[in-house]
């Protein structure tokens, strides 16, 4: 139940307002975020690409006009011009969700195809790569889409699946073929029991099975998670085979380091931007531990 309230909360435009002006907010928040902009974030993704691999990503979610759009797709310019020029671009690339660059807007899918392709068309030019980040199940089928039409020019673009989902499994059939990247997590949405498992015992069940898949598979798998038990598993399946880490910026910092400096192939999800309020909220709801540390921070601060 709380877990569904936050996420509620992620989506109301005066809870947004409020959290983004108050200024208690702001300390707890750069726990899970790397600043308001790319000056204040490049900082942050140099020290962390010393040691492991990074994926960035814009925040942003949601547009809701052209003008939106365009102003996403040159932030991503912006950023991989800046990666390249700080001698970043080997280890650190970019993630973006389809609905910043107007899947959900008239002639979505058409749109948003564009503003990804001229988002892979920079990072080519940079010599990095992008994962396009899934969203809720309403968008799976089309996201999934507009990753095979962008592999027909960029085959290194990744592909997100979330475990929550009853249909994972058959999409990492799909998705497990030669040179594919495929990243693997629970999923940070409220999903209908009709579509999505709803016990976390289930959820954790079912990222096993499609582990499984995806590592008897020809591509790259990208498991994506902070539980050690799943972290255990993947270093065990992978023991033969190449494979990727990844974890959020803020959360389990000290286990990623460890995880690196044994050689194991780490790469850390850093999100930056203004609009920070809805990836927050699906943060705290993802673990009690989260909105414990959140409400002890502003305690702490009131």
């Amino acid at each position: 139940m709380l877990r569904s309230m936050l996420l509620a909360a992620g989506k109301s435009p005066r809870m947004r307002a409020f959290a983004e002006g108050a200024r208690p907010m702001r300390p707890v928040v750069d726990r899970f975020v790397a600043g308001n902009d790319l000056d204040a974030a490049l900082p942050v993704i140099a020290g962390l690409a010393a040691d492991r691999l990074v994926t960035v990503d814009h925040l942003g979610e949601n547009a809701t006009d052209r003008a939106g759009v365009d102003a996403t797709v040159d932030a991503y310019r912006a950023l991989l011009l800046r990666l390249t020029a700080e001698g970043l671009a080997e280890r650190v690339e970019v993630s973006v969700k389809l609905s910043a660059v107007g899947q959900g807007l008239p002639d979505g899918d058409a749109l948003s195809l564009a503003g990804a392709r001229a988002i892979c068309e920079a990072a080519a030019e940079a010599g990095t790569t992008v994962t396009v980040d899934m969203e809720d199940h309403t968008t799976t089928d089309a996201t999934l889409a507009t990753v095979a039409a962008l592999r027909a020019d960029f085959p290194w673009v990744a592909a997100v699946l979330q475990s929550q989902l009853r249909r994972t499994e058959g999409d990492c059939r799909d998705l497990a073929g030669p040179g594919s990247r495929v990243r693997l997590c629970k999923g940070a949405y409220d999903e209908p029991e009709s579509v999505a498992f709803a016990g976390r015992a289930d959820v954790d069940r079912s990222y096993v099975r499609c582990m499984k898949i995806l590592f008897a598979g020809e591509g790259l798998p990208l498991v994506a998670t902070h539980d050690p038990r799943l972290v255990a598993i993947a270093q065990h399946l992978g023991r033969d085979r190449p494979y990727e880490l990844q974890m959020l910026y803020g959360v389990r910092p000290g286990a990623q380091v460890d995880l690196a400096a044994a050689g194991e192939r780490m790469r850390v999800y850093v999100p930056y931007g203004t609009q920070w309020y809805g990836y927050f909220m699906r943060r705290l709801a993802e673990r009690p531990a989260n909105v414990a540390f959140f409400l002890r921070a502003l305690a702490t601060r009131g």
